[in-house]
């Protein structure tokens, strides 16, 4: 069976990209069906319009606070009768309600290696700690912000000379292939268990 999923972003949607890739490929048994963009220019939206990928705006400002914004975004998730939802750059914390309406079924990927840095900034924050290994986490999403079950970690070296750019853009050169791979977990234990996947945390190696 082929899963469905839902693609939340904000901006350029590389990892979105990245799983439609692997899907056009056959690396997924799933697709693509909709993406959804909480800002109208939002360059993800076009890149999925060029695939044939249906798009949604739902802009977080023309609504009058975040339980308005969640319930629009939930229906325009649920529309579309998703396996799966997967944030990729997707700039707004979600709220318990709208994260239950989705529970088991939502992935986030996160720059960090959690439960290290949640949040913002991780790069930077990593570097001023001191760190010497940095890298990437692809979770369930839960209420609690980035403190989901890990599904996969991929982890960079920090070097000497880092600064918040150089070490962001190592980061990034390892979450295609990490956020691919979490989701294919997924989706063979879906295969196997008929049931929500049972989370437990695995490393990915440099």
């Amino acid at each position: 069976m082929t899963a469905r999923l839902v693609a939340l972003v904000s901006g350029r949607g590389s990892n979105m990209l990245a799983i439609a890739d692997a899907c056009d490929a056959g690396r997924l048994p799933a697709r693509v069906v909709r993406v959804i963009a909480n800002v109208a220019d939002a360059p993800a939206l076009e890149a999925a319009r060029t695939r044939g990928i249906q798009t949604v705006v739902v802009p977080h400002r023309a609504f009058a606070g975040r339980d308005a914004f969640d319930a629009a975004l939930g229906d325009a998730i649920a529309a579309a009768r998703p396996d799966w939802v997967v944030l990729a750059g997707f700039m707004r914390v979600l709220g318990a309600s709208l994260v239950n309406r989705f529970a088991g079924r939502t992935l986030n990927i996160h720059p960090s290696l959690l439960p290290a840095y949640p949040g913002l900034d991780t790069h930077a924050r990593a570097l001023a700690a001191g760190e010497r290994e940095h890298g990437a986490s692809v979770h369930l999403v839960t209420a609690e912000l980035d403190a989901g079950p890990v599904i996969l970690q991929a982890r960079v070296p920090v070097l000497d000379d880092d600064d918040a750019t150089t070490l962001a853009a190592r980061v990034l050169s390892r979450e295609h292939d990490l956020y691919v791979a979490a989701l294919a977990r997924c989706l063979t234990r879906d295969k196997q268990n008929g049931a929500t996947v049972a989370a437990s945390s695995r490393t990915l190696e440099p």
